[in-house]
């Protein structure tokens, strides 16, 4: 081989077939190389950071011994990907990730035959590649590997389990590997991190029965069932001997493990010997988020996905915020201790993003009263009806896109009992670069069916203080509020905390030809599109409504709406299909108002990656669009 290749072997692997070419003793060279590529790329195009470093290794050695694409790999989370991307043709592209028009943001069948399952949230890499093997077996695929690769904290995760157990029972010989980082986008909790740090068995222990089953399997002494009952025995004597039960064996599922996850060449021999077995099967590696970079070992929660850097020192550029708003989630942060230092039945809930939604403050503050349950955020939901149950007023503040995974727990174990929880939505609306798994463009249509429910949306920072304060008032049953990734309108944010009456609006703007209602933070572009069409047409006169709340409607305001005006034009952060705008469909259809109503909003399909001022162009939700609604008058 060329010096020049031997020097620089990614530049000749463009696909796992490029990379199976490279001799097992130059795939440390290849781990080295694929890490400087995602420091360098990553330092100027900002994405997922410590997670994708801390699995380098085992990517390449995945693509090394399996047969890809035809085995398959289901990557949790999708945050740890990048490797696997620069690995399967997407090199030359990767500078366009998360980029508008670019490459995706996490693992997806639409961008490569590679991406084998739609990945984002968490915890259903084993249920996912559990299908495909049990597909495969049923279609006489018998030589296709199938891997689940789970880790980022997703095994804390309710549906990692019930995966867990129907593979236990299901004829499979599916992999699952356990990246195991005691980490998610924070430090993992609860009792499984506890319990995967102080889970061993040896390598020789592994290998000794592997080979021992192989030879009295090829002897004809063992069978299927005979080797089970073994497997069972011997899982049996070994927790005896180790004093230690290991929860994987104990559903008769072979654990192999843990191995050193930054050892490439061990790691492939260990898939090498183990790939081929028959019946489920879990590795288990420990590895080191950030790996290979300094800062984001030390420091791997803020360097989950840091922004840009400087590759060379480390040093991250960090924006001069001085006389810009605040973010709504350090708002949000920031308004929960003074409420809870003034009401001592206040607790904050978050299923592993305390730092995302900034009830660190919190924690930091009051931290018995302050829970990070894990990903789990239908526990989360339950969790906070339990504690309303027994008089606490809990602040479940949840991703709006990761409420998704809840929403049975809110309608059974918390709306039914007109339990006191109030649910904070953040990331409400078009979240940006992290694309149609992140979006939380269904919470306004998800939330509005269910009785017994308060929705709202606060314009700016301080209605989003004053809807708190509302919310944890006596009698107010469960509350919602939903409020967008990013900095609010108000440099100064802080006001007093006032009560606003549920179910009432406001009138922002008095008008007499088209009135506008809108609802959260999206009111402000709206504004802007208002004063520039009455700056370019003085003969228009618009009127601008607040809705404040979806749920109840402000009855009394929209009444007034189409008594005295001819059109409305609705303008909601939200898919439309049973929003904001369909509510006043409703509400006018049924009182006889006879009114055109436009409404601007997601139409009726799942939103790409971009900026969020590229996204909300696209959508015709930006000042633009919402201008030319405005002129559009039929």
């Amino acid at each position: 081989m060329e010096t020049e290749s031997i020097n620089n072997l990614l530049n000749s692997i463009n696909t796992p077939d490029d990379l199976k070419k490279v001799d097992v003793e130059q795939l440390p060279q290849v781990c080295d190389e694929l890490r400087q590529a995602i420091i360098k790329e990553l330092s100027t195009n900002p994405g997922h950071f410590a997670a994708s470093l801390g699995v380098v290794e085992l990517t390449v050695a995945l693509h090394y011994v399996l047969n890809t694409p035809y085995d398959r790999i289901v990557w949790d989370v999708g945050h740890q990907a990048y490797g696997h991307k620069m690995l399967t043709g997407r090199r030359e592209l990767f500078h366009t990730n998360r980029k508008f028009k670019g490459i995706r943001p996490f693992p997806s069948p639409e961008e490569s035959e590679y991406d084998n399952f739609t990945v984002g949230h968490a915890s259903n890499s084993i249920s996912a590649a559990l299908g495909m093997a049990v597909a495969s077996r049923a279609k006489g695929e018998l030589d296709r590997h199938v891997v689940a690769v789970i880790g980022d904290g997703a095994m804390s995760g309710g549906l990692a389990f019930e995966g867990l157990n129907n593979a236990s029972s299901t004829p499979n010989n599916l992999l699952i590997i356990l990246n195991d980082n005691d980490m998610a986008i924070d430090r993992s909790v609860g009792g499984m991190k506890n319990y995967l740090l102080n889970l061993t068995t040896t390598n020789s222990y592994n290998q000794l029965r592997f080979r021992a089953s192989r030879l009295l399997l090829k002897m004809g002494v063992l069978n299927e069932e005979r080797k089970k009952a073994l497997i069972r025995l011997g899982n049996s004597l070994k927790s005896l001997v180790a004093q230690q039960q290991n929860i994987f064996e104990g559903m008769n599922i072979r654990y192999f493990g843990p191995i050193d996850g930054h050892d490439v060449k061990n790691i492939a021999r260990v898939l090498h010997d183990i790939k081929d077995m028959q019946g489920p099967k879990v590795l288990h590696l420990h590895t080191v988020k950030g790996k290979g970079f300094e800062p984001a070992e030390k420091h791997p929660g803020i360097w989950h996905a840091p922004g840009c850097f400087n590759p060379e020192t480390g040093e991250r550029k960090i924006s001069n915020n001085e006389g810009v708003p605040p973010l709504y989630q350090d708002v949000f942060g920031h308004t929960l201790v003074e409420l809870a230092e003034k009401n001592p039945k206040i607790v904050g809930v978050t299923p592993a993003m305390p730092s995302g939604c900034s009830m660190t403050y919190m924690m930091k503050e009051m931290p018995d009263r302050a829970f990070d349950v894990g990903i789990a955020e239908g526990h989360a939901v339950t969790f906070s009806g339990g504690l309303a149950e027994e008089g606490m007023i809990p602040f479940c503040n949840i991703y709006s896109s990761f409420m998704q995974r809840a929403y049975d727990n809110v309608i059974h174990d918390v709306a039914i009992q007109k339990l006191p929880v109030v649910f904070c939505l953040d990331r409400s609306g078009l979240v940006g670069e992290d694309g149609p798994t992140h979006h939380g463009a269904f919470d306004l249509a998800y939330m509005r069916p269910i009785p017994n429910m308060t929705i709202s949306s606060p314009l700016n920072e301080h209605e989003l203080r004053k809807l708190m304060y509302t919310a944890q008032l006596p009698g107010n049953g469960p509350f919602v509020i939903r409020y967008p990734r990013g900095r609010g309108e108000l440099v100064d944010w802080e006001c007093p905390l006032e009560e606003i009456p549920l179910g009432k609006g406001r009138c922002l703007k008095e008008g007499v030809d088209t009135a506008f209602v809108t609802i959260g933070p999206i009111g402000n572009i709206a504004s802007k599109a208002i004063l520039r069409a009455e700056k370019e047409n003085p003969l228009l006169n618009i009127a601008h409504y607040d809705l404040r709340f979806l749920k109840p409607l402000d009855e009394e305001m929209l009444h007034s709406i189409g008594q005295n005006f001819k059109r409305v034009i609705t303008v909601e952060d939200g898919i439309l299909a049973g929003g904001m705008g369909s509510a006043i469909l409703e509400f006018m259809s049924k009182n006889r108002y006879n009114l055109q109503i436009d409404r601007i909003g997601i139409d009726d399909k799942f939103v790409e990656h971009g900026s969020v001022a590229e996204l909300y162009h696209l959508c015709g939700m930006d000042e633009e669009g919402i201008y030319n609604v405005i002129n559009n008058h039929k």
